[in-house]
């Protein structure tokens, strides 16, 4: 399998106080080799960037009602699903992100271009299968 990606800039807020919050540009990556997971490194003022990976469904099942357990936990932000609300808990603190709905959308609708969603494993048994015909024939030759 040719290793596809998809690649998108998201701009989210971190909540730093109910008057405050800072815009943190996001570069999400979601590579079919990995077709669960999506990453997204959060480029915070005078910082490295802090990467983390989610669930794509998490981030899908987040944007229409609760989702999460442990560690993230997303949610919209009104009824009409225009913004989530992300919290993330580490060690280290916890952080609340608010990020519109649509710029995620349209991400996540590129990932399932790439990977419809439910047939994460099709990909990965047929490459399995490929390979394993291809060894076949490098140790018949």
């Amino acid at each position: 399998m040719q290793h596809s990606r998809v690649q998108g800039h998201l701009v989210m807020n971190l909540v730093v106080s109910h008057e405050l919050s800072v815009r943190v540009p996001v570069d999400a990556v979601y590579e079919a080799g990995d077709p669960y997971a999506v990453r997204f490194a959060f480029h915070l003022p005078g910082d490295a960037p802090v990467t983390w990976f989610f669930a794509r469904e998490l981030l899908l099942d987040g944007i229409t009602g609760p989702a999460g357990e442990g560690d993230v936990h997303i949610h919209p932000v009104d009824e009409a699903s225009t913004e989530v609300r992300i919290l993330l808990r580490s060690p280290a603190g916890d952080a609340v992100l608010r990020a519109p709905s649509a710029p995620l959308l349209a991400f996540l609708a590129g990932t399932a271009r790439l990977v419809p969603v439910g047939q994460e494993l099709i990909g990965r048994e047929l490459d399995a299968e490929l390979a394993a015909i291809l060894r076949g024939r490098e140790n018949a030759g």
